[in-house]
């Protein structure tokens, strides 16, 4: 699986994220700007003693990983999708592209690629990056593997 991280924020989730990544096996894309450095002092400073083995791709901009990317399967997770995560039937290398923390993705690239997480009627507005990034990785991870 792909992970796409949006002008990510805080590094804190972003290192939890390539935490994720390792775990699985997925490759991590940031789009820029990012919101903290990735040097080696910054990582060391995080705790990220695992970031040198990651997967890790940079960007300067989302057109540019798509046309790194032209054929690649890509859902956009976002609280203002109308479909759950759940219809999705996901395959192996499928792009999952979340926005900032603070904003999400640009309401104007949601469209028929867009998804969201279920969650209960008026309990929060949204979840912890890390934690939909979770969630819908091994959501995905878990129908890959069942199709094995």
């Amino acid at each position: 699986m792909h992970i796409v991280l949006v002008e990510p924020e805080i590094p804190h989730n972003t290192g939890a994220i390539g935490r994720l990544a390792l775990a699985t096996g997925s490759t991590l894309h940031l789009v820029k700007p990012l919101g903290f450095s990735l040097d080696e002092k910054s990582v060391r400073r995080a705790g990220l003693d695992y970031w040198k083995d990651v997967d890790l791709h940079l960007w300067e901009n989302f057109d540019e990983l798509l046309a790194a990317h032209p054929t690649a399967r890509t859902f956009l997770l976002s609280t203002k999708a109308e479909k759950s995560a759940w219809e999705v039937q996901f395959q192996d290398h499928d792009f999952l592209v979340f926005g900032p923390e603070t904003r999400g993705l640009p309401e104007h690239w949601l469209d028929h690629r867009a998804i969201r997480i279920p969650m209960k009627e008026g309990s929060t507005r949204s979840l912890n990056l890390a934690t939909s990034v979770a969630i819908v990785l091994y959501e995905a991870q878990r129908q890959i593997a069942s199709l094995a």
